[in-house]
């Protein structure tokens, strides 16, 4: 029984599947914008740093639909680019790149790097707006490993295939199952902070139910 909507501020089908596996036991629906738009809405993503472009996003969606949004902006830090492609990790090789365009470019610009040299982070800012409320409420993950000199494994999407994790016996994020991927990604582990968050809004919506059902005369008065 889903008591609460959650609209996705992101066309992103990887986000919108490890979004509703992580929040799979609360009594919630996630929604894709397009889903409730029709559309995808088109919102530049201005900001310096993933926060700012995850609650930048979470506003437009929230603010497009009425509806609690949830926006996800992500991506991938690598020491020896200084901490790129960081925000620009969907956009890395040019603006329409696709995952396998940018894993190439990741690889052409490493590819000189040192193995010792080429650790890495995921990181994930997840920003929660409501119509209800002006404040709106962020969490960061991250998930620290390094670069692979090719790509392994065949699951996840991104940089998942190029992604060596820390204490996974040298297996790439793509390697791994869904369930080991959902329990040490940066993204499971922003959820996991946003939780609390969700579970105190589905209380309110149950109060101000139990409310509303009280206050209503009895049949027949």
């Amino acid at each position: 029984m889903h008591l609460l909507t959650l609209v996705l501020g992101s066309s992103n089908q990887g986000k919108l599947r490890e979004l509703r596996a992580l929040l799979a036991d609360l009594p919630v629906q996630v929604l894709s914008a397009r889903e409730v738009l029709g559309e995808d809405p088109s919102i530049a993503e201005t900001g310096s740093t993933f926060a700012e472009n995850a609650i930048l996003k979470a506003r437009a969606v929230c603010r497009a639909t009425r509806l609690i949004s949830i926006s996800d902006d992500s991506g991938l830090e690598v020491a020896a680019l200084g901490g790129r492609p960081g925000v620009r990790s969907a956009r890395f090789a040019h603006e329409r790149a696709t995952d396998a365009e940018n894993n190439a470019e990741l690889l052409k610009e490493l590819e000189n790097v040192d193995p010792a040299e080429r650790s890495a982070c995921f990181r994930c800012v997840l920003a929660l707006a409501s119509p209800y409320s002006d404040r709106i409420q962020t969490v960061e993950g991250s998930c620290s490993g390094s670069i692979a000199r090719a790509p392994r494994g065949s699951g996840g999407f991104g940089y998942d295939p190029l992604f060596l994790v820390d204490d996974q016996s040298g297996r790439s994020m793509a390697e791994l199952t869904e369930d080991e991927k959902n329990q040490i990604s940066h993204r499971s582990i922003a959820v996991r902070r946003l939780k609390p968050v969700v579970v105190e809004l589905v209380r309110q919506l149950l109060e101000g139910a139990g409310r509303a059902l009280s206050s209503r005369p009895p049949t027949g008065a």
